[in-house]
């Protein structure tokens, strides 16, 4: 009898059994500079989701905009790699602060959200 044929059912989702699994990389941010009122929590939304991790976005009274993220090592990393570097088109990074990067067992959120 052949080997059945590997299916792929598309990417691992929070709430996917074989996900359990898999270790996950999780970590803190706070992005310095001009960040508010330039769209930049809409635009970490959208590169978020392109990139497949899930977390959080919101403003700080600081003027500063922090969050967290949550996904696989690589996806983390890149989405760091834009925080730190890229932003939305209008915003002006000065700094950005990266802390308490811990790998999980499991996500917890379901996608990439701003909070109020």
């Amino acid at each position: 009898m052949a080997p059945r044929p590997h299916i792929s059912h598309g990417p691992l989702r929070a709430d996917d059994n074989t996900a359990s699994a898999m270790s996950y990389t999780s970590v803190d941010f706070e992005v310095h500079g001009r960040v508010q009122g330039v769209c930049f929590r809409m635009y970490t939304e959208d590169e978020a989701r392109k990139l497949g991790v899930v977390g959080w976005v919101r403003n700080t009274r600081q003027g500063t905009v922090d969050g967290q993220v949550q996904g696989p090592t690589d996806k983390v990393r890149q989405m760091q790699e834009w925080l730190a570097k890229k932003g939305s088109p209008s915003s002006h990074i000065t700094k950005c602060n990266f802390k308490n990067e811990r790998q999980v067992k499991q996500l917890d959120f379901g996608d990439f959200r701003t909070k109020y």
